[in-house]
């Protein structure tokens, strides 16, 4: 039995107007590796493969020709259906972290019956995940209206983009949060995308230390040598995110976390090297006495599904950032289920994933 593959692009449609300090997203485009048995072809396997624009190292004209290359090459392989993870990363061209991400995820989900089992642990089987609640960019308004949304419906962890508006607004925006809700236990996250300017950002973040911030992701540019200096003097706890994109062997992630000292990494698989780099990021921020969580990166259900049955082989502490799955207007129905500031898998609810059926 041969490994045969297919790919499927698909455009998903923010259900709102999304905002970060990089500017408005409309839509969001992912590409689907589906891989199969030739003897038994209504079995397969899926992993998505979603590049952010404007952000990912693998943001390039020749995507799609890259992704279709990949598929390509899978069936002049003839590979078996024990394919195993060390596998992928000879098959993916170096330098495309979401492409080796939606492949390993295609062929743990095959290896496991193909049926969006990526990893068999407690999120599988329906422990729950805690996560953060995420408050885009926006006016004042509409900023204060979905941290009050989000506190409502049961989020005791809030991450709240910063470096769109007046700084001033936005320290408004914290104070309303703390003078509202100072009886109930709120753990407060910002992330500024960079967009800090560096002569400004450590004034900022004493500032901002007045609203008992837990950390704040990405202050400044990436490859910025202020930086080391900032994680050094910051009052807030800062979060490596962008920094670590592009950052492939483990020679240099060692390099940059002993360099840069941060108290906590983001790992998004997609833009860190898939399921491997995500490992190999936690497993050297650990031994550096690092924290860190896992994020996804805006993918639609599938690759969220994975990411958090990922997460969940490790033992989960603080929040992680999985809240992305309601995002779009055409996701796909998916036992994935968000109550409460937590995110689960609800056996009772199944995978609607006919376009795949039909391909």
């Amino acid at each position: 039995m041969a490994l045969r593959a297919s790919v499927t692009k698909k455009v998903f449609e923010f259900n709102f107007t999304a905002r970060t300090s990089r500017g408005r997203m409309k839509n969001r485009v992912s590409w689907f590796i589906r891989l199969w048995n030739d003897a038994n072809p209504d079995v397969f396997g899926l992993g998505e493969c979603a590049p952010l624009q404007g952000l990912s190292i693998d943001d390039k004209p020749d995507y799609e020709e890259v992704m279709n290359g990949v598929v390509a090459r899978v069936d002049e392989l003839n590979l078996s259906g024990n394919t195993l993870l060390q596998d992928a990363a000879g098959i993916v061209p170096a330098g495309f972290p979401s492409i080796l991400f939606g492949l390993e995820t295609a062929l743990l989900d095959l290896k496991n019956g193909g049926k969006r089992l990526i990893f068999e642990n407690s999120f599988s089987a329906s422990k729950p995940i805690p996560i953060n609640g995420l408050v885009w960019m926006g006016d004042l308004d509409e900023m204060l209206q979905q941290a009050s949304i989000k506190i409502e419906e049961g989020f005791r962890c809030i991450k709240i983009k910063v470096g769109g508006l007046n700084f001033e607004k936005e320290c408004d925006i914290l104070n309303y949060i703390r003078k509202k809700y100072f009886r109930e236990d709120i753990t407060l996250r910002l992330d500024a995308n960079g967009a800090f300017k560096t002569e400004e950002a450590l004034y900022k973040l004493y500032d901002l230390s007045r609203y008992k911030i837990h950390s704040i992701e990405q202050p400044i540019k990436p490859r910025q040598p202020e930086l080391e200096e900032l994680c050094r003097k910051s009052p807030i706890p800062v979060a490596l995110d962008e920094e670590m994109i592009g950052v492939q062997s483990a020679e240099a992630k060692k390099e940059l976390l002993s360099k840069v000292k941060p108290q906590y990494v983001i790992v998004k698989p997609s833009l860190h090297g898939g399921i491997r780099g995500t490992q190999e990021w936690i497993s050297i921020a650990e031994s550096m006495n690092i924290g860190w969580w896992i994020t996804s990166a805006l993918e639609s259900n599938i690759g969220l599904n994975a990411i958090c049955q990922l997460t969940a082989n490790y033992s989960v502490s603080i929040p992680q950032g999985l809240g992305t799955g309601a995002l779009y207007d055409n996701n796909f129905e998916s036992p994935l289920e968000v109550k409460k500031g937590e995110i689960f898998y609800n056996p009772k609810l199944s995978w609607n994933l006919e376009e795949f059926f039909e391909a």
